[in-house]
Order: structure tokens, then C-alpha cells, then sequence
């Protein structure tokens, strides 16, 4: 591990962890043998290749995990990868639930992470599904508000497909809109559906 690559901000952090410490630690020491930059991103250590998103340290009650921004377009061959909800469209995580998890599959962990730096040396993008079809009441809305419309189209698409997520799975019309009633205003603000 070269210790010149280590960030101060994910030492602060791994000195606070009170779960996963110990394999948020073998995870990091693995992944710093690679071609990254270690930074702090979302909370949590973020390794980069040329400013680009690779792989996240994340952990969950139940697991730690690797997040690969672009999971998926890596190959998989170990058929260790999971999307973690059907709606993930790229990321996909590799998950531990002890150090001696992370040992056994050492070599594994670095070969996935070299495939993830060798997808953005490539400039890979994943195709993402366009865009799910917006609610008719959401569609209502944005008729009577053409303000809230041009708000939702400055949104990252993550944030918007969120929000036609949260507001299409109500099953009554009345909930979606109550949904959306409640939302508008963080919608006008530039924010997504948990900022």
C-alpha cells in the first residue's frame, strides 16, 4: 500500500467507524495497491482514476461493500457483482461480512477494480434506460406550474428518476398527488427526493 496515496479525510473517517473498521481497512489497503487517488466523497472513501468515479467504501448493517460506479459493464466472471435494487441502472457492489471474506477473495477485489479503471480509461458510459414515464399527475402539475417543470428538467436524471419512482409507485391517484404536493417545493429548490 502506498501510504502517500492515503487521504487525511478517510483516516478521520476509519478513526470514527464503530462498524466494519477492520474491513473498511483490508478493502482500503486492497484498493490503494491499484491506480487510484483516494478521496472522500458522499461520507465515505471514493477512489478515482482521472477525476472519475471508480469504487466506494460503503457500509449497510448487515455487510460492508465495494460500490463500483459502473459495475455494470465489468464482465463479472466470479458472478459476484450485485445490482442492489432493480432500479440501480450502473452501480454494483461486491459485499463482505468479515475480513476473512475480503482475504480469500484479495487477488479477485483488485481484478475488479482494475477492470473498473480500465472502463474509464476506455471513456465507457453506461446506457442508461430513458427515462420512466411521468405520472399524469405529475404531467397535471407541470401544466398548471410550467415553473416546477423547468426545476424537475434542471435535476441530475438520478434525482428525477427518483422522483417518478416515489411518486409513481403510490397506487391511488390522490396519494400521487399528495406526493407530489409535498415535493414541489424541494423540486423548485434544486433538490432531490432525501436532500
Amino acid at each position: 500500500m502506498k501510504t502517500d496515496k492515503m487521504n487525511p479525510k478517510v483516516d478521520q473517517f476509519l478513526s470514527k467507524a464503530k462498524n466494519w473498521k477492520e474491513e473498511y481497512e483490508k478493502l482500503r489497503n486492497i484498493i490503494l495497491e491499484c491506480e487510484v487517488t483516494e478521496e472522500f466523497k458522499w461520507g465515505k472513501p471514493c477512489y478515482t482514476f482521472n477525476k472519475k468515479n471508480v469504487v466506494l467504501i460503503h457500509g449497510f448493517k448487515d455487510y460492508c461493500a465495494l460500490l463500483f460506479h459502473k459495475g455494470a459493464l465489468l464482465k463479472d466472471p466470479h458472478g459476484m457483482l450485485i445490482q442492489q435494487t432493480e432500479n440501480v441502472q450502473a452501480a454494483r457492489q461486491l459485499r463482505f461480512t468479515n475480513v476473512e471474506n475480503i482475504t480469500a477473495v484479495e487477488t479477485m477485489i483488485k481484478d475488479y477494480v482494475d477492470e473498473a479503471i480500465e472502463v474509464e480509461k476506455a471513456g465507457l458510459e453506461v446506457e442508461f434506460k430513458k427515462e420512466f414515464e411521468i405520472p399524469e399527475e405529475l404531467q397535471n402539475k407541470f401544466d398548471e406550474m410550467p415553473l416546477l417543470k423547468t426545476a424537475f428538467e434542471e435535476l441530475t436524471p438520478g434525482r428525477q428518476r427518483a422522483y417518478i419512482l416515489h411518486f409513481s409507485q403510490a397506487k391511488q391517484s390522490k396519494t400521487r398527488v399528495s406526493r407530489i404536493e409535498k415535493y414541489t417545493q424541494h423540486i423548485l429548490n434544486g433538490k432531490g427526493l432525501n436532500d
